[in-house]
C-alpha cells in the first residue's frame, strides 16, 4: 500500500496549484517504450542521426518515414491510469498544470486542460519555409509538401534545437507558483527541462517523485515513491480527494 502520512495528505489537500512534470516513463506505461522497432530502416540508425534538422534536409523522406512509424505507435496508444489520474486531479484542486517532455499528446487525450509541451507534439507538423501548421496530416509514409512548396516537418524539438520559448517560460511561471510539484517518469537529467525541479524547490514547493527506480533527484525530493505512475497516482488521488 502507498505510504502517505497525515501531514503529507493534508499538505496535498490544502494545495491550490499542483504541477505534474512528466517524462518518458509515463509513455512507457502506455506501450511507447522505444522509438524504434525491430524491423525497418530506423533500426539502422541512432535516434540522434535522424532527430536533427540536418538529417531532415539531407534525407527528408527517410526522416519523415521514421516519424510516420512513431506517429502510428502513438496513435495506437491510449492514456494509462496515470494520465487519467492526473486529469482527475482537476476535479478536486483549483489549478492543475502538466509540464511534459513527452511528444505523444496522451495528457491532452486523457483530459488534462493546461499542458505545456517542452519537446513539441508529434501530431503537429509545420512547413519549414512559411511556418504554416498542419494537424491531422494522416499516416502516410510519403513526405508531404506545403502549398508554398516547402517541406513539412514534425513539430518536435530535435537535437541542437531550443525548447519552445513560450512553453518553457509558462512552465517556469507555473513551477514558481505551485504548492506541490510531482516528478513523474523522468530521470531529470535532460536540461533545461530538468532545471524546473530546482526552481520548484527554490520557490518552496513540496517535491514528490514517482519513478520505477531511484534517480539523481530522489534524495532531493521531499517524498519518493518507487513504482509505476499508473498504480501510485490513482492511490494518491483516492487518499486526498476525501
Amino acid at each position: 500500500m502507498l505510504e502517505l502520512n497525515n501531514s503529507d495528505i493534508e499538505k496535498i489537500k490544502s494545495s491550490s496549484h499542483i504541477v505534474f512534470f512528466t517524462g518518458a516513463g509515463m509513455s512507457a506505461e502506455s506501450g511507447i517504450a522505444t522509438f524504434r522497432g525491430k524491423d525497418g530502416i530506423w533500426t539502422k540508425f541512432k535516434p540522434e542521426e535522424l532527430a536533427n534538422f540536418n538529417a531532415f534536409i539531407q534525407n527528408p523522406h527517410m526522416v519523415w518515414e521514421w516519424y510516420s512509424y512513431r506517429r502510428n505507435i502513438v496513435r495506437n496508444a491510449i492514456p494509462n491510469p496515470g494520465h487519467i489520474a492526473i486529469a482527475d486531479f482537476q476535479n478536486y484542486f483549483p489549478k492543475v498544470t502538466v509540464i511534459t517532455q513527452n511528444i505523444d499528446n496522451l495528457h491532452k487525450r486523457a483530459g488534462s486542460r493546461e499542458v505545456f509541451e517542452l519537446h513539441g507534439n508529434i501530431e503537429r507538423n509545420y512547413c519549414i519555409k512559411c511556418k504554416t501548421f498542419y494537424n491531422n496530416i494522416g499516416d502516410s509514409m510519403e513526405l508531404p509538401k506545403c502549398k508554398c512548396g516547402g517541406l513539412i516537418r514534425p513539430d518536435v524539438v530535435w537535437f541542437g534545437e531550443y525548447l519552445p520559448e513560450d512553453q518553457f517560460n509558462r512552465s517556469e511561471i507555473a513551477t514558481s507558483e505551485c504548492d506541490i510539484f510531482f516528478v513523474v517518469g523522468t530521470s531529470a537529467v535532460v536540461y533545461p527541462a530538468a532545471s524546473l525541479i530546482y526552481t520548484a524547490k527554490h520557490t518552496g514547493a513540496f517535491i514528490i517523485e514517482i519513478n520505477i527506480e531511484e534517480t539523481e533527484i530522489s534524495s532531493f525530493a521531499n517524498k519518493c515513491f518507487i513504482g509505476q505512475a499508473g498504480k501510485i497516482l490513482p492511490q494518491i488521488l483516492e487518499k486526498v480527494k476525501d
